[in-house]
């Protein structure tokens, strides 16, 4: 028995009066989840405690059967372990975006969706200007890169930079235990890079600069029981962003390279289905993650999500199903971990839709794999850890 488990970051959302009052999952051209609908379970599922933010990194631990109450550790160091970051127990990692900024307002927290090379070049001057014993800066994928501060204080609270666009950056700017020192390298960030030659020319094109740091979702490594220990199967992580690779390599799982990859609507959808299909081969489980949907949510943008849920369908879903074929038994699971309506741009609290496929034993469902599941559903997974365990049932 092969087992599939894919995750569309933020493809949930809520009705769209532009669209008819309909969501972008009902508006998109989606034939392979509505030819696996009828067959499968359809239900909806919570994938926070409702007492914590739904971030990615909350929601997507929870879909792989871990706690997030009882890891509580921010993405930071997750995003690390992806890069193969050195981490002690005294060390405090922090996602390290770079965003967009007049100096005085927040504008943009993915600093135009800079490219990776463009993206390195600023972070390795920061490293050279700002870092030293203490302090590193450690670059990663487009805008998210991880800032390490060695034996430092979490004791403080950041904010998500995506949740305060257009608001004073000093409104934002984190509080608590020593955020003195990182309120200094965030300003000084500023002065860094705001006239550097990669940001005189971003502007000359007319698009945005990526011209300071932020420091958010910090915290320090976590230990967790390996997924093979955890649930007696061995698995791969097929994903762009740092954060869910990250996770990947916390619990054991093989980390595989998708070239083309991106984590924003650009990526290589195809590249994804085809890579989880190879991992099969040699494992029992494959987690398939995809960030465009969410992306397009951040961004507001109706016509990127839908286009993303439909590169998601055809490309990841339907390669996938195409080749499973030539195995007899397979299950899959496929849902987002959490929505990203367009018309807030941010990661809202709300219960999500999902599917759950065995190709050993179809249903006979008539609920629609998308929200309006929400409403007509019977099965409600309000435990996110438990989602894992029905895709595992026997």
């Amino acid at each position: 028995m092969k087992y599939i488990l894919l995750v569309f970051d933020g493809m949930s959302d809520f009705p769209v009066p532009d669209l008819d009052g309909r969501t972008p999952m009902m508006a998109a051209r989606t034939p392979f989840m509505d030819d696996l609908a009828p067959k499968g379970l359809v239900g909806k599922a919570l994938n926070h405690p409702p007492d914590m933010y739904a971030g990615s990194d909350v929601c997507n631990l929870s879909i792989l059967g871990y706690d997030p109450a009882k890891v509580r550790c921010g993405r930071g160091p997750l995003e690390a372990a992806s890069s193969g970051i050195p981490l002690n127990r005294e060390d405090v990692a922090f996602r390290c975006n770079l965003i967009s900024t007049d100096g005085k307002l927040l504008l943009d927290s993915s600093a135009g969706h800079i490219p990776t090379d463009d993206a390195k070049q600023l972070i390795e001057l920061l490293q050279q200007k700002l870092g030293g014993q203490f302090v590193q800066f450690y670059p990663g994928v487009s805008y998210r890169h991880i800032m390490v501060w060695r034996g430092g204080s979490d004791d403080l609270r950041c904010f998500e930079p995506y949740r305060h666009l257009d608001e004073p950056l000093e409104d934002n700017m984190p509080v608590g235990d020593g955020v003195e020192k990182l309120r200094r390298l965030m300003w000084d960030s500023l002065e860094i890079l705001d006239k550097h030659p990669i940001n005189r020319k971003r502007r000359d094109e007319g698009h945005l600069p990526a011209n300071m740091v932020w420091f958010w979702g910090h915290g320090r490594v976590p230990e967790l029981e390996t997924f093979a220990v955890k649930f007696g199967r061995t698995g791969a992580v097929v994903a762009a962003v740092d954060l869910i690779r990250g996770i990947g390599r916390i619990i054991g799982l093989k980390v595989v390279d998708v070239p083309g990859a991106t984590g924003y609507v650009d990526t290589n959808y195809l590249g994804k289905g085809e890579m989880a299909f190879q991992q099969l081969e040699d494992h029992d489980f494959v987690f398939v993650h995809v960030e465009a949907a969410d992306e397009a949510g951040h961004e507001k943008d109706i016509e990127k999500k839908i286009y993303a849920i439909e590169q998601l369908d055809e490309l990841v879903l339907g390669t996938i199903l195409h080749r499973m074929k030539r195995f007899d038994d397979f299950r899959l699971l496929v849902l987002p971990d959490h929505p990203t309506p367009v018309s807030t741009g941010v990661h809202a609290p709300d219960p999500v839709p999902f599917l759950l496929y065995d190709s050993r034993r179809e249903r006979d469902n008539r609920i629609p794999f998308d929200e309006r599941a929400l409403e007509e559903a019977k099965t409600f997974v309000d435990d996110g850890p438990r989602l894992i365990e029905m895709l595992f049932e026997k």
